[in-house]
């Protein structure tokens, strides 16, 4: 059953690729996207600790055509981390997403995906996800991630997002976010309830070095909201401070 379920999924990505691909055949593709590399006093994913409190390299490349965009993304391991055994050097995560992204009017847009995640340690596993934003002030947006790979029941957590950019110069610009998750029953990544999970809050900074250079020191702050995140998830009040930069093509 897993593997009907698993060949169904893949199924629909490849439908979805390919229908992408020719409604943008008749044109040229041109494709643009980024790279970038950060450093961050530790690895916060979804209010988990990560990198038991130690400094992380994180680092990714996106390519994007015709709505499409294709990431890789690695996470390593500055210092070792006595708790869960990473040590330093060791590049203990790697991600690949696919991503279509469109609007469905001006006011509605809709992205879906899937993400890999090949982490040391526990068994890779999949996520597919389905956002919906508005293209409005704060830029909500609510994503659903299915781990439809691993998980032993739904699987389903959900993120509910807002943000925005405040310009305060030509090449300096203010990005405030904040964000709550809900947990249902994705037991192999989260845990094994259905209730509130997180809340997230961040302030960035982005200045424009060049017109393909970006400079992007961030903060992050991270708890829980509910005694389920915190007895049976184990996760606590978290925070983290990084510096990224970025080259856009």
């Amino acid at each position: 059953m897993d593997q009907v379920r698993k060949a169904g999924i893949v199924l629909v990505f490849v439908m979805v690729l390919v229908v992408g691909l020719v409604s943008v055949a008749p044109a040229a593709i041109e494709v643009e996207g980024d790279t970038y590399v950060g450093v961050f006093d530790k690895y916060l994913w979804r209010g988990f600790d990560l990198s038991g409190s130690q400094p992380v390299a994180q680092g990714g490349v996106d390519l994007s055509a015709g709505g499409f965009t294709l990431s890789y993304w690695s996470n390593l391991q500055m210092f070792n981390d006595a708790g869960d055994g990473y040590s330093a050097g060791e590049m203990n995560e790697t991600d690949l997403i696919i991503d279509y992204s469109f609007d469905v009017n001006e006011q509605v847009s809709l992205s879906i995906g899937n993400a890999f995640y090949a982490v040391e340690g526990i068994d890779d596993t999949n996520e597919a996800y389905l956002t919906v934003a508005l293209n409005t002030f704060l830029s909500p947006s609510l994503t659903a991630y299915w781990d439809w790979d691993k998980a032993k029941q739904s699987g389903l957590f959900y993120i509910l997002s807002i943000g925005h950019d405040i310009e305060l110069s030509k090449q300096l610009t203010l990005s405030l976010s904040a964000s709550c998750g809900y947990n249902q029953e994705s037991d192999f990544l989260i845990g094994d309830y259905n209730n509130w999970h997180n809340a997230e809050f961040g302030v960035g900074i982005d200045y424009a070095l060049t017109d393909q250079l970006t400079l992007s020191p961030s903060f992050l702050y991270s708890t829980p909201i509910s005694d389920d995140a915190e007895n049976i998830a184990g996760i606590d009040d978290e925070m983290t401070a990084g510096l990224n930069i970025t080259f856009s093509f």
